[in-house]
C-alpha cells in the first residue's frame, strides 16, 4: 500500500466542511490542510509543537531504560549521524505517556478497550522538522511489545502513530484542556467571587476574565465530561477520564503553568518551528508587563500585599480547593510580596486567554480528520509487525457514527458566537482612575502589535499558526 493510496483511502474519514455555527461560517482552510497532510511524519511531529496539545514532549538526553531503542534501529533515519550524537546536540525529543498505564477503560461490544501508555522518540532533522523515529506502545519492553520504526510497513507505522495519538488526544482533552484550563480557572473564579468585593482592585482587574466560564463549565460537566457526556464514548470512558485527571492533579506543579518555565523545563528553548512557544512567550511578556504595572499601582510595597486580608483569603482558598492543599505542587498558600501577586495574576490571565485558546481553538482544525486525533480506538494495539492492513486500521478507528459524534464535539468546542470579548477589552470600565485607564490602553496597543507580527509571519507560514493571535482569543474561557 503506497502512501498516496493511504491518503485517498482515509479521505472517507474527512468530515464535510462548510458548516455554519450560530450563523457564522467556519474557516475551513486549516482543517483541509490537516486532512491533506496528517499522514506525513513531518506533520505528525509538527503537531507536538503546534497542534492541540503542545505541552507533551521533552528533550531527551538519555533514553529511558524501558525504551531500548538501539543505534542500529534508528541509524537510517538520522541522516548519517548517531543517536548518541544527536542527543548530545539536543536534537532528540521524547513523548512518554507513563501515567496512562493501568487506567480503567470502558467496555465496547462486550470487551474492554485499550489505551496505550506509549513512548515515541522524535528527531529534529536537517530540514529543521521534528519527525518520529521510534514508537513503543507499552511501558515495559517485551517480544509482544515491539519498537515500531518508519522503515516498517506503512500500515504498521501508521497504526503505531495512531495509538500514540489516541493517548495524546485523551490526555489533551481531559488534562491539558479540561483540568488545566477550564476546571482550575473555575477555582480561581469561585474563590474570587467568595473572597474579593467588587470594589477590590484585583477583582476589577480580573473580572473580564471570569466571563461565561462558570456557565460553560456547569453545562460541560453534563454534556461533555459527565457519565453520559461526549467523552464517555472515548476509549477511557468516564471512570478512566476521572482517574487520569486524579493522577494528573496529584503530579501538578505551579511552575508548569508559567510558559517561560515550562518551555525551559522541557528543553524546548531552541527547537525550530515552535510557534506556540514563540507567540506564547511574546504574549506572556505583554501580559506580565501589564499586570506588573497595574498591581504595582495598587500595591506599592510588599507590606501592602501582606496586609490585604481579602487577597490572602483568595489565594488560600485556591490552594485549599484547587490543588487540595498539596504543598509539593509549589502553589502559593499566601502572598508575601508584590512579585508573587504579579506572577499569579499573569499566570491566571494567560491561562484563561492564551493557553485556553492554544489548546481549545485548534480542535476542529486538527480533530475533524478522525485518524489524526481519535478519542476512541476499537481494536487492541498490535503485538507484532507485518500483520496489519488498511482494513486493520479501519477496524481500529471509530465507525462513521462515532466519528461524526466526535467531530460534532469539536465543532461545538470551537464554534463562534456573536458577543465575543477579545483579550485586552474591558467593556464594563470598572476602573475610574486615569492611570489604570492609560495602562489598559498601552496593553491594547502591545497586543495589536503582536497581532501584526503574527499576521506577517503567517503570510509565509505553511500551515499558519493563528491560535495565539490576540485578535482571535477571548478574555475568558467562554466556550
Amino acid at each position: 500500500v503506497t502512501q498516496p493510496n493511504l491518503k485517498i483511502f482515509f479521505n472517507a474519514f474527512k468530515i464535510p466542511l462548510g458548516f455554519s455555527f450560530n450563523n457564522i461560517s467556519a474557516i475551513c482552510y486549516l482543517s483541509e490542510y490537516v486532512a491533506d497532510h496528517w499522514i506525513e511524519d513531518e506533520f505528525y511531529g509538527y503537531q507536538f509543537l503546534n497542534g492541540v496539545n503542545p505541552n507533551a514532549i521533552t528533550k531527551c538526553s538519555e533514553l529511558p531504560k524501558n525504551f531500548p531503542v538501539t543505534e542500529e534501529m534508528v541509524k537510517p533515519f538520522l541522516e548519517g549521524s548517531s543517536l548518541q550524537s544527536e542527543m548530545t546536540k539536543g536534537n532528540i525529543f521524547i513523548y512518554d505517556q507513563k501515567k496512562m498505564e493501568g487506567l480503567p477503560v470502558r467496555d465496547y461490544e462486550g470487551k474492554p478497550l485499550h489505551v496505550t501508555p506509549g513512548l515515541c522518540l522524535l528527531y529534529v532533522n536537517s530540514k529543521q522538522n521534528l519527525v518520529p523515529i521510534a514508537i513503543q506502545l507499552h511501558q515495559e519492553p517485551a517480544e509482544e511489545n515491539p519498537i515500531f520504526l518508519p522503515s516498517d510497513s506503512e500500515t504498521d507505522w501508521l497504526l503505531a502513530k495512531i495509538f500514540i495519538k489516541n493517548a495524546d488526544a485523551l490526555n489533551h482533552q481531559a488534562v491539558t484542556h479540561l483540568m488545566r484550563t477550564h476546571f482550575l480557572a473555575e477555582v480561581y473564579i469561585v474563590a474570587a467571587l467568595r473572597c474579593l468585593p467588587e470594589i477590590h482592585p484585583i477583582y476589577k482587574l480580573l473580572f473580564p476574565h471570569f466571563r461565561y466560564t462558570l456557565h460553560i463549565n456547569t453545562g460541560g460537566r453534563k454534556s461533555l465530561f459527565g457519565p453520559d457526556g461526549a467523552l464517555h464514548t472515548s476509549s477511557l470512558g468516564y471512570d478512566g477520564i476521572i482517574e487520569l485527571m486524579r493522577r494528573s492533579l496529584a503530579q501538578i506543579t505551579y511552575s508548569s503553568f508559567f510558559l517561560p518555565e515550562n518551555i525551559t523545563a522541557r528543553g524546548l528553548d531552541s527547537i525550530p518551528n515552535n510557534y506556540y512557544r514563540d507567540d506564547g512567550l511574546k504574549l506572556w511578556n505583554i501580559i506580565s508587563s501589564f499586570v506588573k504595572t497595574m498591581v504595582e499601582y495598587y500595591y506599592p510595597t510588599d507590606d501592602d500585599v501582606r496586609k490585604d486580608t481579602e487577597l490572602q483569603e483568595w489565594i488560600s482558598e485556591i490552594f485549599t480547593h484547587g490543588v487540595l492543599g498539596n504543598k509539593e505542587s509549589g502553589f502559593p498558600t499566601c502572598f508575601r510580596t508584590v512579585e508573587e501577586v504579579i506572577r499569579f495574576i499573569t499566570m491566571f490571565i494567560f491561562t484563561v486567554s492564551g493557553q485556553h485558546s492554544a489548546v481549545n481553538n485548534p480542535q476542529y482544525d486538527y480533530c475533524s480528520m478522525m485518524p489524526n486525533y481519535s478519542l476512541l480506538l476499537r481494536k487492541p494495539p498490535p503485538t507484532s509487525k507485518g500483520q496489519s492492513t488498511k482494513e486493520t486500521i479501519l477496524e481500529t478507528l471509530p465507525n462513521v457514527g462515532e466519528a461524526v459524534g466526535f467531530a460534532t464535539m469539536a465543532i461545538v468546542l470551537t464554534g463562534n458566537y456573536a458577543d465575543k470579548v477579545f483579550l485586552g477589552n474591558y467593556p464594563h470600565e470598572r476602573f475610574d482612575e486615569p492611570v489604570p485607564k492609560k495602562i489598559i490602553e498601552e496593553f491594547q496597543a502591545k497586543l495589536a502589535n503582536l497581532t501584526k507580527e503574527i499576521e506577517q509571519r503567517n503570510s509565509a507560514a505553511e500551515p499558519p499558526y493563528i491560535y495565539l493571535d490576540p485578535s482571535q482569543m477571548e478574555n475568558s474561557i467562554a466556550i
